[in-house]
């Protein structure tokens, strides 16, 4: 008899595990994504208020330099996955603006299943964004 009530315990840990693992993974997934994010989005932020300040201090080239040290690499044309695009606004060592913008594209792509286990099909790469606008000093 305990044989018996053994090998039926066996199938309905199957069963439990079968029910309770994609959701598990959903779960480990979208940490492993959102934090990857939640860090691409601080560095987008970080670059835009860095190259608005090199922007206020010496120039566009120089607020790219910067910018993209805080990214990792120089700007791209296109807004790619793992690629970033940078405008800045208003040069300061050019009399008549009175504050320097800058803003900065980052193209974010999902490295876990999480999209296709979801039912979301993302082609294009995720938009994070960041605008950072710094006054010219006198």
């Amino acid at each position: 008899m305990r044989l018996r009530g053994r090998r039926a315990d066996r199938g309905a840990t199957a069963v439990e595990t079968a029910l309770v693992l994609p959701l598990l993974l959903m779960v480990v997934f979208a940490m492993i994504d959102f934090g990857r994010m939640l860090n691409a989005q601080i560095k987008v932020t970080e670059a835009a208020r860095e190259g608005a300040r090199a922007l206020t201090l010496v120039d566009e080239e120089e607020a790219d330099a910067v910018a993209g040290t805080v990214m990792g690499g120089p700007p791209g044309t296109d807004l790619e996955p793992g690629l970033w695009i940078a405008v800045p606004d208003g040069d300061c060592t050019v009399g008549g603006t009175h504050e320097a913008t800058y803003e900065v594209a980052y193209g974010f792509e999902f490295v876990t299943p999480l999209t296709m286990l979801a039912g979301m099909a993302v082609d294009t790469p995720l938009r994070l964004a960041a605008k950072a606008v710094m006054p010219c000093r006198a």
